[in-house]
């Protein structure tokens, strides 16, 4: 895949997307810590691919030390929003960003399986802390660590060395071995 660094935006309908999954993850699991939901969103785009080749959110992850992260999204949570604005609000506490629902959930962009997604990673991972996600996101063999390593920077994320990379993710691998699921990831993503 081309790691070339390219902006990235997102449609109306996609910033909805997003922050109604926002709406829908804080509202069941409670407040969540700004690296919590980023851990979450990475991990919804990643079982969807592996179940259907079709992302969740289709967010584009970048290498980075507690990564994947989708920076336009960080930056959203990191900062006032002004694109997730409608959707949430955030909760400054010592050096943590909590968000909450700002308003109720919205299905027009979610399909029942969306939902069922939603609802399996909340099973699985609600409880679980950021620390926890970030341990499963760069567990060995992940896109994150595979990304890590094929590109010589896997010690020097796990040490203090180097914080963040504009290196994208490729989340092809994880449909690699299934024709079909591969082939409707990529139609996916030059369609999109």
């Amino acid at each position: 895949m081309n790691q070339e660094k390219i902006k990235y935006s997102y449609t109306p309908d996609e910033w909805d997307k997003i922050g109604n999954t926002l709406i829908y993850l804080t509202k069941e699991i409670g407040n969540c810590s700004k690296t919590k939901l980023l851990k979450l969103m990475y991990i919804l785009d990643e079982l969807s691919i592996k179940k259907s080749g079709i992302p969740f959110l289709n967010l584009r992850y970048e290498l980075w030390k507690f990564g994947p992260v989708a920076q336009e999204i960080f930056v959203e949570l990191s900062t006032t929003p002004t694109k997730l604005n409608p959707f949430i609000e955030q909760e400054i506490s010592g050096k943590n960003i909590f968000v909450r629902p700002k308003k109720s959930f919205n299905d027009d962009e979610f399909t029942d399986n969306d939902i069922e997604l939603l609802n399996e990673v909340i099973e699985r991972y609600g409880s679980k802390s950021a620390s926890d996600l970030i341990e499963i996101t760069h567990r060995k063999n992940s896109p994150w660590y595979n990304t890590a390593v094929a590109n010589g920077l896997l010690e020097r994320l796990l040490s203090d060395d180097i914080n963040s990379t504009n290196i994208y993710i490729d989340m092809t691998e994880l449909v690699a071995f299934d024709e079909r699921k591969k082939q409707l990831y990529q139609d996916y993503l030059e369609s999109h």
